[in-house]
This record gives structure tokens, C-alpha cells and sequence, in this order.
């Protein structure tokens, strides 16, 4: 998430959107990538995170349309749910009412961030399937909650507030959020800290789109949060990521127009470029051997779409789960069902 409205802003971006470099094509281990869905950027319908399923159907939320959507390569969104208005949204930073991060579970319940500036609707929120979107946690009127990811082994969904520069946990069937991880690492310089969100390999690892960082936060054997790791440095507006499949490598989006394959060793590689038809691009999802890749077109202005690309190598058989979507790095285990 990535969104100023300011004309200082909009002439910075613009800027960066024209240093970015000019590949003619996605860079190995990405190839063959292809815009298989056009949205209607005149409707609202800006993608701002994903997750898939095992048949390989996404799942969106359009930001400031307030929806939660489900796509397949080349079809129309179809709308499962759109989260009630305020009746005057004061969202920090952006002014208006924003749908962020997005997790689904075994049993099909979706779960989104929703941030509206206002105490009775910022928080979590709770889709069974044919059901309707309901709030199951509340969290602070004054943040902007992101980036989010549930540990199915647990039930327990971990979010992140760019404003207040946190990482909260809460139970997947509903309750009180309370902050798991804090620290300088997750903070904010000028806009936004703690952003987009992974569960990897017994941690939680987070961006923050400020510093231009790829944070690891280990789980101790009490759940708590062990000592923030900085893994990942020098990529401006980092959004978020998701990994590969294989070990600590990851593909990140970032909002200055570009993916980045980044490695453990904190070299990192543009793999797509605006000339693969990236409009402010702001999340990924690993399925498989695709690579799926959301524009929201914040900075842009034009033709939000999904991409797809391929990913050499594969991160592992179609029918596994998506990358994120798993859990602390033990066996799966089907959630706890929500509250109704």
C-alpha cells in the first residue's frame, strides 16, 4: 500500500517511475509474463492485495471500493462482499475508507484489513463463504492496518499498522488484537512502516515501505516475538512479497514500478518492469510455478490489472498452498471456524 495525494507526491512518482530501467521483458527466474485481467479504474477497482486458492482462482481486495473479489486468468471479478461505508472515513494518510491485506483459510473464510479512521469499523474483518462480512476484531481508530497473514497451525492472524509501525496478533475466531512485535525497524520515516506480511520458516517477516526493508522476527517457543532481523535493505517503497519455495528467496512489488527477486544474501534483481505492463504493482502470490502480480495503479493512473509470469523452476506442484498462506513452518492444520 502505497497512496499520496499530494501534487509534490504525484511529481516524485513520476520521477521514479522514470528511472525505472527499461527491460523489454521479465528477467529469469520470471518469464512469459502476461496481463490476464484489465480492471475498471473508473469504478474503484484497484487491487491492493492477493491470496490464491489450490485451483489457482484469486482473491482480491479492491482498496478503495471497499470489495472483496474473486478472479480467474482472463474472467470478471465477482464481488463475494463490499465492507459498510463510514459515515465519514479519516483514514491517516489517505482520507478515505481502505480495504488492505487479505488471507484465506482451509475452509474458505477470507479475512481482510480494513481501515476507515473511525472506532466502529477499523479492524479485521471475517467472510465465511455465501455469508456476509462481519467485524471480528477491532483495532485503533488512528492506525491504518495492512498487511495481514494467518497461521492456520495456531489460529492466529498477525497484521500490520503502517501508521503506528506494529505488528498485532489476534485469534482467527475473533477477539482482542493485542501488539505482538514494535521496534524502530517497523516505524515509519515520513509515510508508512510495517507494511506487507509472510509467514516463513518459524517467523514472521515483514516490509517496511519507509526504510526500503525485508524484516524477519523470529517465533519463540512461547509465540512471542524474538528480535527484529533486517534481511533485506536499499529497495525504496517496498510492498509487499512472497517467497519462491526456495529457502529465504523471495519476489517483492514494489510501488516505484518494479518486482524484485530478492536473495538471502541481500542482493536483489528487477525481474519485472513497467514494460511487462506493471502499473504500481502492491502485492505478489507464489502458486505453484506462477507468480501473480496486482497493479493497483496508484501512481499511474492507468489500466490496473493483474500479471501473471512464470517462475523457472517452480516453487512446488499447483495443488500446494500458497506461499504465506501456511503456517510457522509445521505441518498444516484446518483453522478454528470464525465466529458467525
Amino acid at each position: 500500500m502505497h497512496v499520496r495525494t499530494s501534487l509534490t507526491t504525484l511529481a516524485v512518482a513520476a520521477a521514479l517511475l522514470a528511472s525505472v530501467a527499461t527491460a523489454t521483458a521479465a528477467t529469469q527466474p520470471l518469464s512469459a509474463p502476461r496481463i490476464t485481467n484489465h480492471f475498471q479504474l473508473a469504478a474503484s477497482q484497484q487491487p491492493e492485495n492477493i491470496t490464491v486458492d489450490r485451483t489457482g482462482a484469486a482473491y482480491l481486495t479492491f482498496s478503495f471500493a471497499r470489495q472483496i473479489v474473486r478472479v480467474t486468468p482472463g474472467g470478471r471479478p465477482h464481488v463475494l462482499a463490499t465492507l459498510p461505508a463510514p459515515a465519514k472515513a479519516n483514514t491517516p494518510n489517505l482520507g478515505k475508507a481502505f480495504v488492505g491485506g487479505i488471507a484465506r483459510a482451509d475452509d474458505g473464510t477470507l479475512y481482510v484489513t480494513y481501515a476507515t479512521g473511525t472506532a466502529d469499523l477499523t479492524g479485521v474483518w471475517a467472510v465465511s463463504p455465501g455469508g456476509r462480512p462481519r467485524r471480528i476484531a477491532a483495532l485503533p481508530a488512528d492506525g491504518l492496518p495492512n498487511g495481514l497473514a494467518l497461521d492456520q497451525h495456531t489460529g492466529k492472524l498477525y497484521v500490520t499498522d503502517s501508521v503506528h509501525g506494529v505488528i498485532y496478533r489476534l485469534p482467527a475466531r475473533g477477539g482482542k488484537a493485542t501488539v505482538w512485535a514494535k521496534g524502530r525497524q517497523l516505524e515509519p520515516t515520513t509515510f508508512a512502516g510495517a507494511n506487507g506480511l509472510k509467514l516463513h520458516n518459524g517467523a514472521v517477516w515483514a516490509t517496511n515501505l519507509d526504510r526500503g526493508t525485508v524484516l524477519r522476527i523470529p517465533v519463540t517457543a512461547k509465540g512471542t516475538a524474538g528480535k527484529i532481523q533486517v534481511r533485506a535493505t536499499g529497495m525504496p517503497s517496498i510492498d509487499d512479497f512472497a517467497f519462491t519455495g526456495h529457502g529465504d528467496t523471495l519476489v517483492a512489488a514494489r510501488d516505484d514500478n518494479q518486482v524484485d527477486l530478492v536473495r538471502p544474501d541481500d542482493t536483489h534483481t528487477t525481474v519485472l518492469t513497467p514494460a511487462d505492463g506493471l502499473q504500481t504493482p502492491t502485492s505478489i502470490a507464489v502458486h505453484g510455478s506462477k507468480v501473480y502480480v496486482p497493479s493497483a495503479a496508484y501512481m499511474t493512473g492507468k489500466d490496473p490489472n493483474l500479471l501473471i509470469a512464470r517462475l523457472g523452476g517452480g516453487g512446488g506442484g499447483e495443488g500446494e498452498a500458497p506461499s504465506g498462506e501456511g503456517v510457522l513452518g509445521l505441518a498444516p492444520a484446518r483453522p478454528r471456524r470464525p465466529i458467525e
